[in-house]
């Protein structure tokens, strides 16, 4: 437990796993990007391995003191949030080594950030420590990467428009991916992996996946719309006239828009209670677009129905031979050559449409996150009478709406909402 309260702790922030491969990232990122009064340090299993890690980035790095933590330490978790106004974690899959980090950082009242994509470990994390959380002023705030800063923020920033102008409420709301070039690190794989094994132990789990409001505030309080599913199959023009082509379910659909939902939730159903949100991806406009769309489509549904059976019945050997290893990703020139371009179109209640785009280089899941990462690390330290006063487990735009996109513009994001008819 800490000695005083978070202004008077030893380090500003704390970024656990950072000998890890988006660890790594975020560590080179925060010593480009900290200003020099930022007291950081570097936690993990191993001294030695984070010690290398300070030796490849140089410069400030060196200022930076070493902890050790282990997941698989209660005692150590503790001691470490105990220093810090705020811990950053990259040490997945969370659903197997984040629990225990998030209840030592509730303890402390440290705040929290993450880039998790794991329903059910943020489904755990809100049943478990959202009320003590609030109780002891933490600020847990999951899914801080590509995974779901563009999607919380671009609906957010539209929320902050429509407001300004008057302009009614949020209605129907879709993100849109314009362009994308990543690759899939063994971490993300491995998370992935864990939740469909989990969900094939426990039909309830994949109950509580397929809920769209599984991270609501209240369930009881959400509206009725209908159907909210997450296949994306379609006609761009369908969300826009201006967009041209075809659509396909967008990969993180299923994770995304929960968060988001839950933003809803957390800021009192601001958005509206007409509310209704989706995700999907561009395919192009060629002649076989709509077949890519259609196949990528169905593959998805598929492996979301199918993939919990998959996991329980094929042989661990073969998965694994088949599967990228955690600790693997991009190469450094692939992740260079990254990019990727969000938009979200939004109607509100008066008939007033919006448009926000949320763009960035370098690989969105590695590259482009540990920007992101870094960033919203840094907000919750740094940034802290920026802050909303919401407490407990929260969204990166609850948490962070108001000062996280200053700072994202500092570090070369393309973050621009606009008004899209008369």
């Amino acid at each position: 437990m800490a000695t005083g309260g978070p202004s008077e702790r030893e380090f500003d922030l704390i970024l656990y796993g950072a000998s890890g491969f988006v660890g790594r990232l975020t560590a080179q990122h925060l010593a480009q990007s900290a200003p020099d009064y930022a007291r950081i340090a570097l936690a993990g299993r191993s001294k030695q391995k984070l010690q290398a890690v300070i030796d490849e980035i140089g410069g400030v790095a060196h200022t930076w003191p070493v902890v050790e933590a282990d997941a698989s330490d209660p005692a150590s978790l503790a001691a470490m949030a105990g220093r810090t106004r705020t811990v950053v974690t990259t040490v997945g899959p969370y659903a197997k080594y984040g629990l225990p980090l998030v209840e030592a950082c509730v303890n402390a009242g440290t705040d929290y950030a993450d880039l998790t994509g794991e329903q059910l470990f943020v489904h755990d994390s809100i049943e478990k420590f959202h009320e003590r959380a609030q109780e002891t002023g933490a600020r847990i705030v999951h899914s801080c990467g590509f995974d779901s800063i563009p999607s919380d923020l671009n609906v957010y920033s539209i929320y902050q428009q429509a407001l300004a102008d008057d302009a009614g409420e949020l209605s129907d709301t879709t993100l849109y991916v314009k362009a994308m070039r990543g690759g899939m690190s063994g971490g993300t794989v491995a998370s992935g992996r864990r939740q469909m094994e989990r969900e094939s132990e426990n039909p309830e789990l994949a109950r509580i996946v397929k809920d769209p409001y599984t991270f609501s505030t209240d369930r009881t309080l959400e509206p009725d719309l209908g159907d909210q599913k997450d296949s994306g199959f379609g006609k761009a023009s369908d969300i826009d006239p201006s967009l041209k082509g075809w659509t396909a379910t967008f990969l993180m659909a299923p994770y995304n828009t929960r968060v988001v939902r839950r933003t809803n939730g957390l800021l009192g159903w601001a958005y509206g209670k007409q509310f209704r949100y989706r995700e999907v991806m561009g395919t192009g406009s060629s002649v076989a677009s709509p077949l890519f769309a259609a196949a990528l489509s169905g593959a998805l549904g598929a492996m979301w129905k199918f993939g919990p059976t998959l996991f329980r019945r094929a042989p661990q050997k073969v998965i694994d031979r088949v599967l990228p290893q955690p600790g693997s990703g991009p190469s450094e020139e692939a992740r260079l050559k990254g990019f990727f371009v969000i938009e979200t179109y939004a109607d509100t209640s008066s008939g007033a449409r919006y448009k926000a785009t949320f763009a960035a280089q370098g690989d969105p899941g590695y590259a482009a996150t540990a920007v992101m990462l870094g960033e919203a690390g840094l907000c919750l330290a740094l940034d802290r009478d920026q802050l909303s006063a919401l407490t407990g487990v929260i969204t990166p735009a609850a948490a962070m709406g108001e000062a996280l996109p200053t700072r994202l513009r500092a570090a070369g994001v393309k973050m621009e909402t606009e008004r899209i008819n008369a």
